[in-house]
Protein backbone atom coordinates (compact mmCIF):
# COMPACT_ATOMS: atom_id res chain seq x y z
CA UNK A 1 0.00 0.00 0.00
CA UNK A 2 1.47 3.34 -1.06
CA UNK A 3 0.55 5.19 2.12
CA UNK A 4 2.47 2.68 4.23
CA UNK A 5 5.73 4.15 2.96
CA UNK A 6 5.08 7.28 5.01
CA UNK A 7 4.00 5.54 8.18
CA UNK A 8 6.67 6.95 10.45
CA UNK A 9 5.38 8.73 13.52
CA UNK A 10 7.62 10.54 15.96
CA UNK A 11 7.33 10.46 19.73
CA UNK A 12 5.97 14.03 19.69
CA UNK A 13 3.00 13.00 17.55
CA UNK A 14 2.25 9.96 19.72
CA UNK A 15 2.40 12.12 22.86
CA UNK A 16 -0.19 14.48 21.38
CA UNK A 17 -2.37 11.54 20.33
CA UNK A 18 -2.33 10.19 23.89
CA UNK A 19 -4.36 13.22 24.99
CA UNK A 20 -7.38 12.10 22.92
CA UNK A 21 -9.80 9.16 23.04
CA UNK A 22 -8.19 6.07 21.53
CA UNK A 23 -10.98 4.85 19.23
CA UNK A 24 -9.45 6.01 15.94
CA UNK A 25 -9.55 4.18 12.61
CA UNK A 26 -6.97 6.61 11.20
CA UNK A 27 -4.96 9.52 12.57
CA UNK A 28 -2.56 11.57 10.50
CA UNK A 29 -0.64 14.82 10.71
CA UNK A 30 -0.17 17.07 7.69
CA UNK A 31 0.91 20.53 6.59
CA UNK A 32 3.89 22.78 7.12
CA UNK A 33 4.42 21.64 10.72
CA UNK A 34 5.13 18.12 9.45
CA UNK A 35 6.74 18.50 6.02
CA UNK A 36 9.04 21.40 5.28
CA UNK A 37 7.64 24.04 2.94
CA UNK A 38 9.31 26.98 1.28
CA UNK A 39 7.92 30.51 1.53
CA UNK A 40 6.07 31.96 4.55
CA UNK A 41 5.37 28.48 5.98
CA UNK A 42 9.05 27.56 6.21
CA UNK A 43 9.29 28.03 10.01
CA UNK A 44 8.60 24.37 10.82
CA UNK A 45 9.58 24.60 14.48
CA UNK A 46 6.85 27.11 15.36
CA UNK A 47 4.25 26.08 12.78
CA UNK A 48 0.86 24.91 14.00
CA UNK A 49 0.49 21.13 13.76
CA UNK A 50 -2.54 19.94 11.79
CA UNK A 51 -4.20 16.58 12.50
CA UNK A 52 -7.17 14.60 11.22
CA UNK A 53 -8.78 11.91 13.38
CA UNK A 54 -11.08 9.41 11.68
CA UNK A 55 -13.61 7.73 13.98
CA UNK A 56 -16.21 5.00 13.48
CA UNK A 57 -18.61 6.41 16.10
CA UNK A 58 -18.38 10.23 16.27
CA UNK A 59 -21.03 10.61 19.03
CA UNK A 60 -19.14 8.33 21.41
CA UNK A 61 -15.78 9.85 20.46
CA UNK A 62 -16.94 13.45 21.01
CA UNK A 63 -18.60 12.42 24.27
CA UNK A 64 -15.28 11.10 25.57
CA UNK A 65 -13.31 14.01 24.14
CA UNK A 66 -15.62 16.54 25.80
CA UNK A 67 -14.79 14.93 29.15
CA UNK A 68 -11.05 14.98 28.44
CA UNK A 69 -10.75 18.24 26.47
CA UNK A 70 -13.79 20.39 27.27
CA UNK A 71 -11.89 23.62 26.61
CA UNK A 72 -11.03 22.62 23.02
CA UNK A 73 -14.61 23.22 21.88
CA UNK A 74 -16.50 26.42 21.14
CA UNK A 75 -19.92 27.23 22.64
CA UNK A 76 -21.23 24.20 20.70
CA UNK A 77 -19.97 21.98 23.55
CA UNK A 78 -23.01 23.06 25.57
CA UNK A 79 -25.26 21.40 22.96
CA UNK A 80 -23.66 17.99 23.52
CA UNK A 81 -21.97 15.30 21.40
CA UNK A 82 -25.05 14.44 19.31
CA UNK A 83 -25.45 18.02 18.04
CA UNK A 84 -21.68 18.30 17.47
CA UNK A 85 -21.80 15.10 15.40
CA UNK A 86 -24.80 16.36 13.40
CA UNK A 87 -22.89 19.56 12.59
CA UNK A 88 -19.81 17.50 11.76
CA UNK A 89 -21.58 15.11 9.38
CA UNK A 90 -24.22 17.28 7.73
CA UNK A 91 -22.55 20.64 7.16
CA UNK A 92 -19.43 21.72 5.28
CA UNK A 93 -17.17 18.87 4.18
CA UNK A 94 -18.12 16.37 6.88
CA UNK A 95 -15.28 17.28 9.24
CA UNK A 96 -15.36 19.08 12.61
CA UNK A 97 -12.26 21.16 13.47
CA UNK A 98 -11.07 22.35 16.85
CA UNK A 99 -8.37 24.94 16.21
CA UNK A 100 -5.72 26.90 18.11
CA UNK A 101 -5.45 24.24 20.82
CA UNK A 102 -2.30 23.96 22.96
CA UNK A 103 -1.22 20.37 23.50
CA UNK A 104 2.18 19.16 24.81
CA UNK A 105 3.53 22.68 24.35
CA UNK A 106 2.54 22.88 20.66
CA UNK A 107 -0.26 24.78 18.97
CA UNK A 108 -2.45 22.29 17.12
CA UNK A 109 -5.61 22.07 15.03
CA UNK A 110 -7.47 18.79 14.66
CA UNK A 111 -10.35 17.69 12.52
CA UNK A 112 -12.68 14.81 13.31
CA UNK A 113 -14.40 12.92 10.48
CA UNK A 114 -16.57 9.80 10.37
CA UNK A 115 -14.85 6.77 8.82
CA UNK A 116 -17.80 6.14 6.49
CA UNK A 117 -17.86 9.77 5.28
CA UNK A 118 -14.11 9.74 4.67
CA UNK A 119 -14.35 6.52 2.66
CA UNK A 120 -17.11 8.09 0.51
CA UNK A 121 -14.95 11.17 -0.10
CA UNK A 122 -11.89 9.08 -0.96
CA UNK A 123 -13.81 6.98 -3.46
CA UNK A 124 -16.15 9.55 -5.01
CA UNK A 125 -14.59 12.98 -4.25
CA UNK A 126 -17.88 14.30 -2.85
CA UNK A 127 -16.04 17.20 -1.19
CA UNK A 128 -12.37 16.59 -2.05
CA UNK A 129 -11.54 18.11 1.32
CA UNK A 130 -9.84 15.46 3.48
CA UNK A 131 -9.38 13.32 0.36
CA UNK A 132 -7.42 16.25 -1.12
CA UNK A 133 -5.18 16.51 1.93
CA UNK A 134 -4.39 12.82 1.46
CA UNK A 135 -3.16 13.49 -2.10
CA UNK A 136 -0.10 15.02 -0.46
CA UNK A 137 2.41 13.33 1.88
CA UNK A 138 1.10 12.93 5.42
CA UNK A 139 2.41 11.31 8.60
CA UNK A 140 0.26 8.34 9.52
CA UNK A 141 0.26 8.14 13.33
CA UNK A 142 -2.38 5.45 13.88
CA UNK A 143 -4.29 3.14 11.55
CA UNK A 144 -6.45 0.11 12.22
CA UNK A 145 -7.10 -2.91 10.00
CA UNK A 146 -10.15 -1.45 8.21
CA UNK A 147 -9.79 -3.04 4.76
CA UNK A 148 -12.41 -0.74 3.16
CA UNK A 149 -10.58 2.35 4.42
CA UNK A 150 -7.18 1.11 3.24
CA UNK A 151 -8.59 0.27 -0.19
CA UNK A 152 -10.23 3.71 -0.44
CA UNK A 153 -6.94 5.43 0.49
CA UNK A 154 -5.21 3.62 -2.39
CA UNK A 155 -8.05 4.41 -4.80
CA UNK A 156 -7.84 8.11 -3.87
CA UNK A 157 -4.15 8.23 -4.85
CA UNK A 158 -4.80 6.44 -8.16
CA UNK A 159 -7.66 8.85 -8.93
CA UNK A 160 -5.35 11.81 -8.26
CA UNK A 161 -2.84 10.44 -10.79
CA UNK A 162 -5.58 9.92 -13.40
CA UNK A 163 -7.04 13.42 -12.97
CA UNK A 164 -3.55 14.96 -13.20
CA UNK A 165 -2.76 12.97 -16.37
CA UNK A 166 -5.81 14.49 -18.09
CA UNK A 167 -4.52 18.01 -17.38
CA UNK A 168 -0.91 17.40 -18.45
CA UNK A 169 0.74 17.17 -21.90
CA UNK A 170 2.08 13.95 -23.39
CA UNK A 171 5.50 14.33 -21.76
CA UNK A 172 6.29 16.00 -18.43
CA UNK A 173 8.53 15.88 -15.36
CA UNK A 174 7.84 14.31 -11.97
CA UNK A 175 7.67 17.81 -10.52
CA UNK A 176 5.02 18.81 -13.09
CA UNK A 177 2.94 15.79 -12.09
CA UNK A 178 3.27 16.36 -8.35
CA UNK A 179 2.39 20.05 -8.69
CA UNK A 180 -0.73 19.07 -10.62
CA UNK A 181 -1.69 16.46 -8.01
CA UNK A 182 -1.05 18.77 -5.05
CA UNK A 183 -3.17 21.45 -6.71
CA UNK A 184 -6.25 19.28 -7.34
CA UNK A 185 -7.94 20.14 -4.05
CA UNK A 186 -7.15 23.86 -4.43
CA UNK A 187 -8.97 24.19 -7.78
CA UNK A 188 -11.51 26.96 -7.29
CA UNK A 189 -10.79 27.23 -3.54
CA UNK A 190 -11.64 30.79 -2.49
CA UNK A 191 -8.96 30.60 0.22
CA UNK A 192 -6.31 30.70 -2.51
CA UNK A 193 -7.54 34.20 -3.30
CA UNK A 194 -8.20 35.36 0.27
CA UNK A 195 -5.84 34.24 3.01
CA UNK A 196 -3.65 31.56 1.44
CA UNK A 197 -0.33 32.15 -0.27
CA UNK A 198 -0.95 31.83 -4.04
CA UNK A 199 2.34 29.95 -4.53
CA UNK A 200 1.28 27.45 -1.85
CA UNK A 201 1.25 24.41 -4.16
CA UNK A 202 4.79 25.08 -5.41
CA UNK A 203 5.97 25.62 -1.83
CA UNK A 204 4.52 22.24 -0.83
CA UNK A 205 5.99 20.24 -3.72
CA UNK A 206 9.50 21.59 -4.28
CA UNK A 207 11.06 20.57 -0.91
CA UNK A 208 9.15 17.26 -0.85
CA UNK A 209 9.73 15.64 -4.25
CA UNK A 210 11.20 12.55 -2.55
CA UNK A 211 8.10 12.17 -0.35
CA UNK A 212 5.76 12.50 -3.33
CA UNK A 213 7.86 9.95 -5.23
CA UNK A 214 7.57 7.57 -2.29
CA UNK A 215 3.80 8.05 -2.20
CA UNK A 216 3.15 7.63 -5.94
CA UNK A 217 6.12 5.63 -7.27
CA UNK A 218 4.47 2.19 -7.24
CA UNK A 219 1.23 3.52 -8.73
CA UNK A 220 3.13 5.12 -11.62
CA UNK A 221 5.24 2.03 -12.27
CA UNK A 222 2.15 -0.21 -12.36
CA UNK A 223 0.00 2.10 -14.51
CA UNK A 224 -0.26 0.66 -18.06
CA UNK A 225 -0.89 4.12 -19.58
CA UNK A 226 2.39 5.70 -18.54
CA UNK A 227 6.09 5.27 -19.32
CA UNK A 228 7.88 6.23 -16.11
CA UNK A 229 11.57 7.02 -16.70
CA UNK A 230 12.63 7.03 -13.07
CA UNK A 231 16.31 7.87 -13.64
CA UNK A 232 15.44 10.98 -15.69
CA UNK A 233 12.43 11.89 -13.57
CA UNK A 234 10.28 12.04 -16.73
CA UNK A 235 6.95 10.54 -17.70
CA UNK A 236 5.09 9.97 -20.96
CA UNK A 237 1.36 9.21 -21.08
CA UNK A 238 -1.17 8.06 -23.65
CA UNK A 239 -2.93 11.21 -24.90
CA UNK A 240 -4.86 9.46 -27.67
CA UNK A 241 -8.68 9.80 -27.56
CA UNK A 242 -8.84 6.14 -26.52
CA UNK A 243 -6.37 6.75 -23.69
CA UNK A 244 -8.18 9.86 -22.48
CA UNK A 245 -11.56 8.09 -22.64
CA UNK A 246 -10.20 5.31 -20.43
CA UNK A 247 -8.91 7.88 -17.95
CA UNK A 248 -12.19 9.81 -17.91
CA UNK A 249 -14.18 6.64 -17.26
CA UNK A 250 -12.08 5.81 -14.18
CA UNK A 251 -12.43 9.23 -12.50
CA UNK A 252 -14.34 9.43 -9.19
CA UNK A 253 -18.12 9.51 -9.57
CA UNK A 254 -18.75 13.08 -8.38
CA UNK A 255 -16.09 14.49 -10.71
CA UNK A 256 -17.61 12.52 -13.61
CA UNK A 257 -21.03 14.00 -12.79
CA UNK A 258 -19.64 17.55 -12.69
CA UNK A 259 -17.85 17.09 -16.03
CA UNK A 260 -21.01 15.65 -17.58
CA UNK A 261 -22.98 18.64 -16.30
CA UNK A 262 -20.47 21.06 -17.86
CA UNK A 263 -20.45 19.25 -21.21
CA UNK A 264 -24.14 18.32 -21.54
CA UNK A 265 -26.26 21.13 -23.07
CA UNK A 266 -29.74 21.65 -21.54
CA UNK A 267 -32.29 19.21 -22.94
CA UNK A 268 -29.78 16.71 -24.38
CA UNK A 269 -29.53 14.44 -21.31
CA UNK A 270 -26.70 12.33 -22.71
CA UNK A 271 -25.21 9.61 -20.55
CA UNK A 272 -21.70 9.94 -19.14
CA UNK A 273 -20.14 7.53 -21.63
CA UNK A 274 -21.45 9.48 -24.64
CA UNK A 275 -20.24 12.76 -23.15
CA UNK A 276 -16.79 11.34 -22.40
CA UNK A 277 -16.42 9.92 -25.92
CA UNK A 278 -16.82 13.49 -27.22
CA UNK A 279 -14.60 15.02 -24.54
CA UNK A 280 -11.80 12.51 -25.19
CA UNK A 281 -11.37 14.04 -28.67
CA UNK A 282 -11.51 17.63 -27.38
CA UNK A 283 -8.15 19.50 -27.13
CA UNK A 284 -9.64 21.34 -24.10
CA UNK A 285 -10.31 18.08 -22.24
CA UNK A 286 -7.94 19.00 -19.41
CA UNK A 287 -9.56 22.38 -18.87
CA UNK A 288 -12.99 20.77 -18.60
CA UNK A 289 -11.62 18.39 -15.95
CA UNK A 290 -10.22 21.41 -14.10
CA UNK A 291 -13.62 23.11 -14.21
CA UNK A 292 -15.20 19.93 -12.84
CA UNK A 293 -12.75 19.95 -9.93
CA UNK A 294 -13.52 23.60 -9.21
CA UNK A 295 -17.24 22.81 -9.14
CA UNK A 296 -16.55 20.36 -6.29
CA UNK A 297 -13.92 22.30 -4.35
CA UNK A 298 -15.35 25.84 -4.43
CA UNK A 299 -18.65 25.21 -2.59
CA UNK A 300 -17.07 22.59 -0.31
CA UNK A 301 -14.27 24.91 0.91
CA UNK A 302 -16.67 27.83 1.33
CA UNK A 303 -19.15 25.78 3.39
CA UNK A 304 -16.39 24.29 5.54
CA UNK A 305 -14.81 27.69 6.22
CA UNK A 306 -18.21 29.14 7.18
CA UNK A 307 -18.79 26.16 9.49
CA UNK A 308 -15.36 26.84 11.05
CA UNK A 309 -16.62 30.14 12.48
CA UNK A 310 -19.05 28.16 14.65
CA UNK A 311 -16.86 25.16 15.50
CA UNK A 312 -13.87 27.35 16.43
CA UNK A 313 -15.85 30.25 17.89
CA UNK A 314 -15.65 33.89 16.83
CA UNK A 315 -12.50 34.76 18.81
CA UNK A 316 -10.44 31.81 17.52
CA UNK A 317 -11.76 32.34 13.99
CA UNK A 318 -10.53 35.95 14.01
CA UNK A 319 -7.12 34.90 15.37
CA UNK A 320 -6.82 32.05 12.84
CA UNK A 321 -7.79 34.34 9.94
CA UNK A 322 -5.24 36.95 11.05
CA UNK A 323 -2.51 34.27 11.11
CA UNK A 324 -3.42 33.24 7.55
CA UNK A 325 -3.36 36.86 6.35
CA UNK A 326 -0.02 37.39 8.10
CA UNK A 327 1.43 34.41 6.19
CA UNK A 328 0.08 35.78 2.93
CA UNK A 329 1.59 39.21 3.70
CA UNK A 330 4.98 37.63 4.49
CA UNK A 331 4.86 35.76 1.19
CA UNK A 332 4.09 38.94 -0.71
CA UNK A 333 6.95 40.81 1.03
CA UNK A 334 9.40 38.02 0.11
CA UNK A 335 8.41 38.23 -3.54
CA UNK A 336 8.76 42.02 -3.67
CA UNK A 337 12.03 42.27 -1.70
Amino acid sequence: MALQALQSSGVAFRKILSHFPEELSLAFAYGSGVYRQTGPSSDQKNAMLDFVFTVDDPVTWHSKNLKKNWNHYSFLKFLGPKVITTIQNNYGAGVYYNSLVTCVGRLIKYGVISTSILIEDLLNWNNLYIAGRLHKPVKIIAMNENIALRSALDKNLKSAVTAAFLMLPESFSEEDLFIEIAGLSYSGDFRMVVGENKTKVLNIVKPNIAHFRELYGNILQENPQVVYKIQQGRLEIDKSPEGQFTQLMTLPKTLQQQINHIMDPPGKNRDVEETFLQLAHDPDCGEVVRLGLSAIVRPSSLRQSTKGIFTAGMKKSLIYSSLKLHKMWKGWLRKTS
